[in-house]
């Protein structure tokens, strides 16, 4: 049973990962889907240059706050609920699971026929709950790149980046840095229309008209 209750706990990460925020703040504030408009994703990039600032910050900080919640709550639930010190003692190994599981399901939700957004936001929750020096680190890459090139999807590929090589540098648990690395290249391969553009020249810039971000 208490690989089943750990197991359990993972399905609820990808659910609340799979929560699609930017869907649902578009439909409310101006009756669209999001997905018709701008680049086709539910992230705080479309968000922001579809249906404003306030609706843009709304976005990021739920996104952000799944990640944060699938981390935690598996850090938090499963010794409340399993007894079982095999289980117990792969602690980091389930937390690392929750993580990559949010970071899916906002990419791929269940409720968006698996479209989403690309988990820039709720894999910074993720490190934020596993690592918070981690997490600050890649915040401030991701604000020093956009502040220097003003171009969000490559803030959101250096501070992927920056992400693996935090972790290492600072010597977090194995499946912590591994989440870091895989997640870096999920988040790199969910861009990779974004980097077709940047070798091109044609990237839109962040208060440019263009909306392909």
């Amino acid at each position: 049973m208490a690989w089943v209750t750990g197991l359990g706990l993972l399905v609820l990460a990808y659910f609340l990962g799979s929560i699609p925020t930017g869907y649902l703040v578009a439909k409310a504030v101006q009756g669209i889907d999001i997905r018709q408009y701008g680049s086709g994703n539910t992230g705080a990039t479309n968000v922001l240059r579809v249906v404003g600032k306030p609706a843009a910050i709304a976005v990021l900080l739920v996104d952000l706050t799944k990640g944060l919640l699938a981390v935690l709550g598996m850090g938090q639930l499963l010794p409340m609920v399993v007894t079982s010190s095999t289980v117990l003692n792969l602690s980091p190994w389930w937390i690392t699971l929750a993580g990559l599981l949010a970071i899916v399901g906002h990419s791929k939700s269940i409720w968006l026929q698996w479209s989403g957004g690309k988990s820039a936001a709720t894999g910074l929750g993720v490190l934020l709950a596993m690592a918070w020096p981690v997490g600050l680190g890649v915040a401030l890459v991701f604000a020093t790149t956009l502040a220097f090139s003003r171009i969000v999807s490559l803030g959101s590929m250096v501070a992927a980046v920056a992400a693996a090589v935090l972790m290492a540098m600072t010597q977090q648990p194995l499946p912590y840095t591994l989440i870091a690395i895989a997640g870096s290249l999920y988040v790199i391969l969910r861009h990779r229309t974004n980097i077709d553009r940047l070798l091109s020249g044609t990237e839109p810039r962040l208060g440019s008209q263009s909306s392909h971000s």
